[in-house]
């Protein structure tokens, strides 16, 4: 049975930054409250009302091919994972695949929240090793800043717009997806979600009179859980695979907040210099954190490290994932 690498990653973030400062001057904050509360100095904001999260996915899917000479007609499936589709229906995937060309492709979304890259990832390293299709692409494009409220002084430093995306394809050699593991507790519904725009409460004047159409979070909640179901998470999959802090090369936390970063890398007593982090530049970019940072850092990476991704979402939903690195920087 082939294994699944990750045989090519690019990604995109836009040109327009918001820095700490500028939002202090459109809510009640400042610099120092933001940084030693989640460690963000900036976001990138795409300011275009007319573009949503497909934009971000085709710019980091034409750069991907283009960085490693792919051909858009031996591409067989397109997997987006996104909290913030251009439209209810249809798929952002196929929006992505059809402006990028991806003409043999199928395509579809993925909802997993800040999780959706690893369970993305998850389905992929499925398809692969079932012989289904040999070159899927995953992308996680995310335009955070379509559901912040910024009037919201907790929620809207957290977050930011970016797009990244990996090739997948089978191997006979041991790298690639090793292990995976995901959980799910629908009990943490009410602690992190968008409470207007679905079906339970479709949009209405009095849904967008009471600012229900973007995130609402339940701060000190989600802080908790995030720590405690990352940290389990990457534990157990560390376990499971004989890994200890010493063996493996670096370990890719979802950047949703620091000093979650922090209290899970020094629980697992992970060297602060194994921590893949750039929640400072970009702050939390939902599901693309984790390949934004991968592609930010790969030419540290090469061929044969070992990686373990974790990520918390809405859900809640969250998870492990156990990595060997397919690729030597160029």
């Amino acid at each position: 049975m082939p294994n699944a690498i990750i045989s090519g990653i690019a990604s995109y973030v836009p040109d327009d930054i918001l820095d700490n400062d500028m939002l202090s001057k459109m809510v009640d904050t400042n610099d120092e409250w933001i940084t030693t509360r989640v460690g963000i100095k900036e976001r990138r904001i795409l300011k275009d009302p007319e573009k949503g999260s497909s934009y971000l996915g085709v710019q980091a899917v034409e750069r991907l091919l283009r960085e490693y000479n792919v051909a858009k007609e031996d591409i067989d499936l397109l997997i987006c994972a996104t909290s913030n589709p251009d439209y209810r229906f249809p798929s952002t995937a196929s929006v992505i695949a059809h402006d990028c060309g991806l003409e043999n492709a199928y395509a579809y979304d993925i909802q997993a929240a800040c999780a959706g890259f690893i369970v993305t990832m998850q389905a992929a390293r499925a398809y692969i090793e079932a012989g289904l299709y040999k070159k899927i692409i995953v992308v996680a494009a995310e335009k955070m800043s379509s559901m912040t409220d910024y009037q919201d002084r907790a929620t809207c430093p957290l977050f930011g717009d970016a797009a990244a995306a990996v090739l997948v394809e089978p191997t006979d050699e041991k790298l690639g997806v090793i292990d995976g593991e995901f959980h799910v507790d629908g009990s943490g519904l009410q602690n992190l979600l968008m409470k207007a725009g679905g079906s339970v409460r479709p949009a209405s004047h009095e849904t967008v009179d009471a600012r229900e159409h973007y995130i609402y979070q339940e701060g000190r909640v989600v802080y908790k859980n995030a720590v405690f179901d990352m940290l389990s998470s990457s534990q157990s999959i560390m376990k499971k695979n004989g890994l200890d802090a010493d063996s493996i090369d670096w370990f890719v936390p979802h950047q949703a907040n620091l000093r979650i970063i922090e209290a899970v890398g020094g629980r697992i007593k992970i060297p602060e210099e194994k921590v893949l982090v750039n929640i400072q530049h970009y702050g939390n970019t939902s599901a693309a954190s984790i390949p934004l940072c991968l592609d930010e850092y790969k030419n540290k990476l090469h061929k044969g490290d070992k990686i373990v991704m974790t990520a918390f979402g809405a859900g809640f939903t969250w998870g492990a994932m156990y990595l060997i690195w397919a690729i030597d920087p160029k």
